[in-house]
C-alpha cells in the first residue's frame, strides 16, 4: 500500500482539492511572495548573480551595449530572411499560377461545353 506523505493533505477532507488545505505562511506579505523571499535577501542574490555575470561578461569582452547591438542585428537579419522568403515564395505563386490558371480555365471550358 502507498501511503501519501505529503503534509499539505494532513487537514484536507476527503472532498477537498488536494493543496485546500495548504496555507501560504503567516506573515507572507504580496511582496514578498512576488519576490520569492525577503526583498534583503533577494536584494544579497541578485547582486551576487550580476557580479558573476558581469566578470563573465568581462573575460569574454562583451559589453552591454555590444549585447544590444547584436541583438538589434539579429532582428534585423530575422526579418530580412522572413521578407526574402516571402518574395520567394510570391514569385513561386505567381510561376505557377501562369501554368495552372490557363490550364484550369481551358478543363472549365471543355466541362461547361459537354
Amino acid at each position: 500500500m502507498l501511503l501519501d506523505h505529503d503534509r499539505r493533505r494532513a487537514g484536507a477532507e476527503p472532498g477537498e482539492t488536494p493543496y485546500a488545505a495548504y496555507q501560504a505562511p503567516r506573515g507572507s506579505s504580496a511582496l514578498r511572495r512576488f519576490l520569492g523571499g525577503s526583498p534583503a535577501g533577494v536584494f544579497v542574490r541578485l547582486l551576487f548573480l550580476s557580479v558573476l555575470v558581469g566578470a563573465f561578461m568581462s573575460m569574454l569582452g562583451v559589453t552591454p551595449g555590444l549585447l544590444f547591438w547584436r541583438v538589434v542585428d539579429s532582428v534585423q537579419d530575422l526579418v530580412h530572411l522572413a521578407a526574402t522568403q516571402l518574395h520567394d515564395v510570391t514569385g513561386w505563386i505567381v510561376a505557377g499560377a501562369v501554368v495552372v490558371v490557363p490550364l484550369w480555365l481551358i478543363a472549365r471550358l471543355f466541362a461547361v461545353s459537354r
